[in-house]
């Protein structure tokens, strides 16, 4: 039997291309699931390899899709050869139990890694020169400009927080937290 497996870090990511390429490979049971690839604990993945057995077929799109590191991968790879389970990668093609094959896959697993290491290499360096600017703020960025935000406080003096909300489409919850901000500053 043929099984799919696609995984994408984050709920925001879509599995669609994944699904459709393996899909369109003609696997029977496709597993997926939206966990960081990080973590070596993935629900869907372990259920999958528990399934599989002699002469079953494990198709991903990509290396990175299981495995992250170099030292992950060979081991997962091993097992499954040891169980008499071929492993096929999209992007790559069939990976052989020889030593060709065993070559191929560590020389990919260790780019894919590589790769990995300075993605986030290049965030951090990039996140380190936007800590030097004064108006660094860290995390997502505020939906609401300065100025929405102080004409909805205003707002408040005259208003309920649920007539504010509707007037001006911020939440409560925002306002109560910008308002404890300038609290705070006033204190200072």
């Amino acid at each position: 039997m043929k099984y799919g497996y696609a995984r994408v870090s984050t709920w925001s990511q879509d599995l669609t291309a994944q699904i459709t390429a393996l899909t369109k490979e003609g696997c029977d049971s496709i597993y997926d699931e939206k966990f960081t690839g990080t973590k070596t604990d993935r629900p869907q993945f372990n259920k999958l390899l528990s399934v599989l057995k002699e002469g079953d077929t494990l198709v991903v799109t990509k290396l990175d899709r299981f495995a992250r590191t170099t030292a992950d991968g060979i081991k997962t790879v091993k097992e499954l050869f040891e169980r008499g389970v071929k492993v096929h990668i999209l992007n790559m093609g069939l990976i052989e139990n020889t030593p060709t094959g065993r070559l191929i896959l560590n020389v990919m697993l260790s780019f894919a890694e590589f790769e990995r290491d300075m993605i986030v290499e290049r965030t951090q360096e990039g996140k380190a020169i936007a800590k030097q600017r004064d108006d660094f703020r860290e995390g997502r960025p505020r939906k609401h400009s300065k100025k929405q935000v102080e004409h909805a406080l205003k707002l408040l003096k005259n208003h309920t927080y649920k007539e504010v909300e509707q007037l001006t489409g911020i939440t409560k919850r925002t306002l109560i937290r910008r308002k404890n901000e300038q609290t705070a500053k006033m204190m200072d």
